[in-house]
């Protein structure tokens, strides 16, 4: 019975080391978050900025693979270039290695027990979350709590069970651990699987921190272990990538290529580097072998100091090998090719097949993909002006199944936007986010009605065609040219507005105004077009056929004023926000 709580107990606390990072990583994020995205597309100016940069925000929110997925969205945004997309991986390699340095403090020994830290931060996370006063500061140092308690028990738990004194551990390490480098090769395999399965190389370092400290694992089997466990922490990346942009997969295959290079260079000189590393906290070290009379808290820096050692000797080495990296991944992820241009543009860019790391990273994604829906809904309106003076059949049947096929497109975006958004909601979220989110669906739902009326008119042009050989009087066509190109400037200012509006300050008067000058123009149109049809100028099917074009330019406008509404300019101004 015994051996049973102490195996519960064992997974326990692993399990509790991982979800207190996720509330840490999170809590941080929510208060954070945006300002992180900032300092990410804005100081990577050259590749040590980079290299800080991602080490910054890695050290500050504990979570490598968020900041690796954030780059690998903001490459596929187009926000960063490739060269400075590896240069913040680089950085993130360098920031990751804070984790085992904060499990050293946390395991240092000496009579100080931890416990004290971490109830007192529980005590006043639950002050902090239940008074409302900084309940994201509270879910920070509650996270850090569980991370702490998680590593102590997890330690505690490890030295009862006296894992050295089991035989069948004992042996099985042992034997494992005379074959040289297949023993190397063997560990790195598990590292990397086992990273790949429980999605933290924070929680397999902590493992092996305990199983090093123990006595049951070699120095240098726990250092081949932290090794895979390095390319392990690659996979995510590469997951949020495999449905997006060409760049963006080359940017997580970087991450790839990087852990790879410096497990190759490392492992051959192997005995070496690990012998240094022990030298400098003077540990004894041999090759496969347990040290005998070995400080076992030691073992502990030795492989927090090997970590932080290999990635930035790793970035010192590849730091000057940016442009040949960059080529080198563009050779192994090509550019898909027999992909024709309709079925690019019937596909979401930035939004993959899963979420991401975190909800708040998430929003990053939808908002770029509502700039791409904008984008579309302003070719479909160009085609649509285009298709008003088409004059071959074949021509205007094309043209018209283009603007159809975009119909659809606007459709599909709409439901996979606002299905996207529906699943990052359920995630943990500050109330901004919340907010923010529901104004981005709103925002799709009006985007997708701007979509419908844009085929309207198509759809009038065809069958003011199919009637006959009557056409508009050139009147007729320079009113319509005037109220289109209104429109135009509607949907121009729109665009601005939801790509800029939160970095610029946005005139909402100039969207109104025109929106009032469309109206007024509808209704002097009204007026004139029963006073022309009344003269004889035109009959009256031609006059229902031109009220319906003006009509449904007049819907387009009141649409676009929705989709501007629905960003929530407007309210943040009104509740103080900067939007410039």
């Amino acid at each position: 019975m015994q051996e049973l709580t102490q195996i519960l107990v064992l997974i326990g606390s692993v399990a509790m080391l991982m979800y207190g990072m996720k509330v840490m990583s999170e809590g941080l994020q929510k208060m954070a978050g945006s300002k992180l995205r900032n300092v990410l597309g804005t100081m990577t100016t050259n590749r040590f900025t980079g290299v800080l940069t991602g080490a910054f925000i890695t050290t500050s929110i504990q979570s490598s693979t968020a900041t690796t997925v954030m780059t690998v969205s903001f490459v596929s945004a187009g926000l960063l270039s490739l060269a400075q997309a590896i240069s913040v991986i680089m950085g993130a390699n360098i920031g990751t290695t804070a984790t085992a340095w904060i499990m050293v403090a946390s395991g240092g020994g000496g009579s100080f027990d931890m416990r004290i830290v971490v109830y007192a931060a529980i005590i006043a996370s639950i002050i902090l979350i239940y008074t409302k006063k900084n309940t994201n500061l509270g879910e920070f140092i509650i996270g850090l709590a569980f991370m702490l308690l998680g590593l102590t028990t997890l330690k505690t738990n490890a030295n009862d069970m006296h894992l050295d004194e089991i035989p069948a551990i004992s042996n099985f390490f042992s034997q494992i651990s005379g074959w040289g480098y297949g023993s190397y090769f063997l560990f790195l395999l598990i590292g990397g699987l086992l990273t790949c399965a429980v999605q933290s190389s924070a929680a397999i370092m902590a493992i092996t921190m305990t199983l090093c400290s123990t006595g049951v694992l070699p120095i240098d089997m726990g250092i081949a272990l932290v090794m895979g466990e390095n390319i392990g922490t690659t996979v995510t990346s590469n997951i949020v990538a495999l449905s997006a942009s060409t760049q963006a997969r080359r940017a997580a295959m970087a991450h790839l290529v990087f852990n790879l290079f410096g497990v190759v260079w490392v492992l051959c000189i192997f005995p070496y580097f690990v012998g240094l590393i022990c030298e400098i906290w003077n540990v004894p070290f041999t090759p496969g072998q347990l040290g005998e009379g070995v400080d076992k808290e030691k073992l502990n820096a030795v492989l927090a100091t090997f970590h932080t050692g290999f990635n930035v000797c790793n970035v010192l080495i590849l730091i000057w090998l940016i442009k040949p990296m960059e080529k080198l991944v563009c050779i192994l992820v090509k550019q898909k090719e027999g992909v024709s241009a309709e079925e690019e543009e019937s596909r979401l860019k930035f939004i993959g097949g899963g979420i991401l790391s975190t909800a708040e990273l998430s929003i990053l994604e939808a908002k770029k993909e509502i700039n791409v829906f904008v984008q579309r809904c302003l070719k479909m309106y160009d085609m649509s002006l285009q298709l008003l003076h088409t004059e071959k059949g074949d021509d205007f049947n094309k043209l018209f199944s283009r603007i159809e096929k975009y119909e659809s497109i606007t459709d599909n975006m709409e439901l996979e936007i606002c299905d996207y958004l529906s699943k990052v909601s359920e995630g943990r979220l500050s109330i901004e986010s919340k907010i923010e989110i529901q104004h981005m669906m709103r925002m799709c739902d009006e985007l997708e009605s701007i979509g419908d009326s844009i085929y309207n008119i198509a759809r009038t042009v065809r069958r003011k065609r199919q009637y006959g050989s009557e056409d508009f009087t050139e009147k007729q066509y320079e009113h319509i040219h005037n109220m289109m190109q209104l429109d135009e400037v509607a949907l121009s200012q729109m665009a601005v507005v939801i790509e800029h509006g939160e970095h610029r300050f946005v005139d909402l008067n100039k969207n109104y105004n025109t929106e009032h000058e469309i109206n007024n123009y509808r209704n002097q149109l009204k007026n004139q077009n029963i006073v022309d049809i009344s003269n004889k100028l035109y009959d009256y099917q031609m006059g229902v056929f031109y009220m319906d074009l003006i009509n449904e330019c007049e819907k387009l406008g009141d649409f676009i004023v929705n989709v501007i509404e629905a960003s929530g300019i407007k309210d943040k101004k009104k509740n103080g926000f900067s939007v410039g």
